[in-house]
């Protein structure tokens, strides 16, 4: 197998982790590293990893320089939650013939929010022979892909129920501070409103388990609300004391021929009970499968986006959702 090159873009706590997992795959060598970081620009990317060692990759903010001097088969991308905030980070990857697995929300189906936009984004990387594919563990697998396998074994499917609780004390800090931890509810309620807090990506996961199912929805219903605590809590980086918020409640439902076919119902909060995932399709035969403890989430983006790689490269050029490649797998370097 030959070495893959890869430039890696975003080193924040996620984007470090798939980092320093890539340097434990033998044919993969990381040739280029992006941030915007002033205390990351020029330093070598080992030092940062605490690799204990120099890797030769030097942390630059210009990204056009970085894929044109190293040459990179695939570009790891952890930036932004919008799809439009990263648009141009992903055709500059595409114009440069780049194949592009990110962690952006909004990319596992972008056609929802920005339908014009994804489909510039795909003629371009079409043009230059690039592939372009959003994953993640939600949305990208629990809550979208890991439902649509099981329906594989159903001869019809009437409605599709998926819940997830999520220990929030457990996940990285900028998680904690997006679902509100140690706000007031009142101000919970504002930043929603101005969209400035919450979780992303679940009108998109419940779209892309739509399309594969072939349900046109009619409409969607949304809620988001905050889950107030009701002791003290605390985490390496929060204090939560009672009436404040603890974390997040963000439900979700699609209707098709007037007739409700998916529940979502996303609870991410500090010192969630008994967290678990579970998946309940109504249908023939009728199948419920549940993740005791729940799939952790952040190493579990940081496994979605490596093991994305290997399935990528061997993609068609275009802007790419997980339903246009192979069942998901691990992805084994010798």
């Amino acid at each position: 197998m030959k070495t893959i090159r890869v430039v890696h873009s975003g080193l924040g706590p996620i984007g470090c982790e798939i980092a320093r997992t890539l340097l434990g795959k033998k044919n993969v060598s990381i040739v280029g590293a992006v941030d915007i970081d002033p205390g990351k620009i020029g330093r070598d990317l080992g030092e940062i990893l605490g690799a204990g060692r120099r890797l030769g990759a030097v942390v630059s903010d210009d990204a056009a320089a970085v894929l044109r001097k190293s040459k990179p088969h695939v570009l790891t991308h952890t930036t932004l939650s919008s799809f439009r905030d990263v648009y141009e980070q992903l055709a500059t990857a595409a114009r440069a013939g780049v194949h592009v697995v990110s962690s952006t929300e909004e990319l596992v189906y972008p056609q929802l929010r920005n339908p014009a936009l994804a489909g510039k984004l795909d003629r371009i990387a079409r043009r230059h022979g690039a592939a372009i594919l959003g994953t993640g563990v939600n949305p990208g697998f629990v809550m979208d892909t890991l439902a649509l396998v099981l329906t594989g074994v159903s001869r019809h499917v009437r409605s599709i129920r998926i819940t997830r609780r999520v220990d929030a004390s457990t996940r990285r800090m900028p998680l904690q501070r997006k679902v509100g931890a140690g706000m007031k509810p009142a101000e919970f309620r504002e930043l929603v409103k101005q969209g400035r807090l919450g979780h992303i990506g679940l009108l998109e996961s419940m779209y892309l388990v739509a399309l594969g199912l072939g349900w046109k929805l009619d409409r969607h219903t949304e809620k988001i609300e905050p889950v107030v605590a009701d002791t003290l809590q605390e985490t390496e980086y929060f204090t939560v004391r009672p009436g404040e918020v603890a974390g997040i409640a963000n439900t979700a439902s699609g209707f098709c021929g007037g007739r409700r076919v998916i529940d979502l119902d996303l609870r991410m909060y500090i010192g969630a009970p008994d967290p678990m995932d579970s998946i309940e399709i109504d249908g023939d035969p009728p199948l419920t499968f549940t993740v005791a403890g729940g799939v952790p989430g952040d190493l579990a983006t940081v496994a979605a986006v490596v093991n994305a790689i290997p399935r990528v490269l061997e993609s068609s050029p275009g802007l790419k959702t997980m339903l246009d490649l192979p069942i998901p797998r691990a992805f084994r370097a010798v």
